[in-house]
């Protein structure tokens, strides 16, 4: 074998597990079925901006490691996500804090913005007449009130999964941040930020020496890629690593409309959220909004936006969320113990792991196992 390790994938895990294993003297040679490295990180650059071509991607962590790990591959900027809902042209912070129920209700303090939020819970637990919420409805009822559900979740949810917010479970939102604090950060970890100059530095870093190749489908001539290295990591598709042999898993999945626009600020936020159901998109991302604050967004003369649409996914669509009810994850429950048998190969990521990561989960898996 002239490789020790064969990693099929660029996108973050791949790339993470490259650079560890060159460090413990390992050759690795990684492919990529797209015709460039980075998987949904990349960035391609229009204008003088980075855009994010599979969506807004904020790197958000904890784990002192892993923040030090990335930027020692690339300095990392103070960005901070706070994105904004409209709701038929009302905008609103979030997640949900005192701006919003500001904005919401005309509360000024925590102890009026309790009592609202009080009552509201108050009347979905009556209507549920002491059973379980049966519905993802019921439960965001529940968790926040009726106000706040059918204003800035309600059509949201229902654009994001296609259907009906009564027809989808409700373990879907076990939870929702609730901040009686005027705060719109949206995550609370410790270290936030973009890489200067883009994603694709973080990835190039990753990958500096590194034998890669892109357009190179594994499956296309899986029995040469199978022979080229002692052992595989593999992060596509799990049910299609085996020929779907038990079924096809199911994804939700987004199509994006790029517009490059004649204005240098066109919402003055990365992230919109539209969360009335009349709305097709979900949200717009203002992507010069990631690498460039204050005043000095005026410097490029021009902006560029992406509104996202949710779709369900068919074969041949780039698989984005694993939708992860009952029926999915028995079946991937049968591939999972196909992969725990197979030795020779490292199932890692999103697609292989079937479940929606974070990116500073996917390198602190990758640590886990160095």
């Amino acid at each position: 074998m002239k490789y020790d390790y064969l990693i099929v994938g660029g996108g973050l895990y791949g790339a993470t597990f490259a650079y560890l294993a060159r460090r413990q003297g390992k050759k690795c040679l990684l492919i990529e079925k797209r015709p460039h490295l980075g998987g949904n990180l990349y960035c391609e650059c229009v204008e003088g901006i980075n855009v994010h071509k599979y969506g807004a991607h904020i790197f958000h962590t904890s784990n002192r490691k892993v923040w030090d790990l990335v930027n020692s591959i690339v300095e990392f900027n103070r960005y901070t996500n706070s994105p904004i809902a409209n709701y038929k042209g009302k905008l609103y912070n979030l997640p949900f804090n005192m701006n919003t129920f500001c904005r919401m209700w005309n509360v000024t303090t925590p102890q009026e913005a309790t009592a609202k939020l009080e009552e509201q819970r108050k009347a979905a637990m009556t209507s549920l007449q002491g059973r379980e919420p049966r519905n993802l409805e019921e439960q965001a009822k529940l968790l926040i009130g009726e106000d706040i559900y059918e204003q800035l979740i309600k059509g949201y949810t229902e654009k994001q999964w296609g259907r009906k917010c009564t027809e989808l479970p409700a373990f879907i939102i076990k939870r929702l941040p609730v901040r009686l604090v005027f705060d719109n950060n949206y995550f609370n970890d410790k270290y936030q930020g973009i890489p200067v100059g883009g994603y694709n530095r973080l990835i190039e870093g990753l990958l500096q020496e590194v034998e890669t190749v892109t357009d190179a489908d594994f499956f296309a001539d899986r029995k040469h890629w199978e022979n080229v290295a002692d052992r595989i990591v593999y992060t596509g598709k799990i049910d299609e690593f085996y020929d779907y042999r038990f079924g096809y898993l199911e994804y939700r999945t987004v199509r994006f409309s790029q517009k490059t626009l004649d204005t240098p600020n066109y919402q003055g936020n990365a992230v919109v959220n539209y969360t009335d159901r009349e709305i097709p998109y979900t949200r717009i991302i203002e992507h010069k909004h990631f690498e460039t604050f204050g005043d000095d967004v005026y410097r490029l003369p021009k902006t560029v936006i992406s509104e996202e649409y949710p779709v369900e996914w068919e074969i041949g669509m780039e698989p984005y969320y694993p939708i992860n009810d009952d029926r999915n994850m028995k079946l991937y429950r049968k591939y999972e113990t196909l992969a725990e048998n197979d030795s020779d190969v490292v199932f890692g990521g999103r697609l292989a792991e079937y479940k929606y990561y974070d990116m500073h989960h996917i390198i602190e898996n990758v640590l886990k196992l160095f």
